[in-house]
């Protein structure tokens, strides 16, 4: 794992859009097209502005998969992460290779056709966020570490509903439904490489237990320390908790 402190969100969007980029291109270079996972979240919002302007991507030959998705909402509302994955990239790309999750349909038929899919070939590139309460995913603490199953159902704890309130996502707690289909912890670690974009101060405390505590289905995203090409991405505000030796050592692990 490698950590990269930017300045502000922009400069990390532009960053882990540069290296999301290559990583793509690459892929199609190599193998002829590229297979990603998507996140869903206000955390994104810089990265796939930054990626989408990339040039020299041929997003006719990108595979899409979707990371997680609220069980019972329709894709129509303002929430739903198939709505923000149709309007911040497949919209804006003209991907037409994608497998999103509908949360209306039944999830067993869902997460049945989805891991067929994403357990054809390897996955290139995940692009994942990490939760106010350290979930990789939907994958709330305590985290399941060990299923191989790609997707699964998840029940969602009250720090997670609370930060899609905070987000603005919802209304208020009662809105926010307590279910999820999921990305499991160990198909995200099965992506070649992994970029996790962080920012803003409400990320802080996360970080300083995924980075600077014990790798704990306690703090989920703890996992990504173990995975041999991840890099997190941070700004001044989601590191700011970080002791200086730990984020000197991680740092330095990265050649920055």
């Amino acid at each position: 794992m490698r950590l990269r402190v930017l300045e502000d969100r922009n400069s990390l969007g532009e960053a882990a859009a540069a290296q999301g980029a290559t990583a793509i291109q690459r892929a199609i270079r190599d193998r002829g097209h590229a297979r990603i996972i998507g996140a869903s979240a206000a955390s994104q919002f810089e990265f796939l502005e930054g990626l989408i302007r990339t040039p020299g991507i041929d997003w006719e030959r990108v595979e899409l998969f979707h990371l997680d998705e609220y069980i019972g909402l329709p894709m129509t509302h303002p929430a739903s992460f198939c709505k923000f994955l149709q309007d911040r990239l497949i919209a804006k790309t003209g991907i037409t290779n994608y497998h999103l999750l509908d949360g209306e349909k039944d999830p067993a038929n869902v997460i049945r056709a989805t891991n067929e899919a994403i357990s054809s070939a390897p996955v290139d590139v995940a692009f994942v966020g990490i939760g106010e309460n350290g979930h990789l995913a939907f994958n709330d603490p305590p985290a399941d570490f060990e299923t191989e199953e790609p997707y699964l159902v998840v029940n969602l704890d009250e720090a997670c509903r609370q930060q899609q309130v905070g987000e603005g996502w919802f209304p208020n707690l009662q809105a926010v439904p307590t279910r999820a289909i999921s990305m499991s912890v160990r198909q995200v670690l099965k992506a070649k490489e992994i970029l996790a974009i962080v920012p803003g101060p409400t990320k802080a405390q996360a970080i300083k237990a995924c980075l600077d505590g014990p790798i704990s289905p306690m703090a989920p995203s703890s996992i990504l320390r173990t995975h041999p090409n991840a890099t997190i991405y941070l700004d001044r505000e989601s590191a700011a908790l970080l002791p200086p030796q730990t984020l000197t050592a991680l740092t330095a692990m990265a050649g920055d």
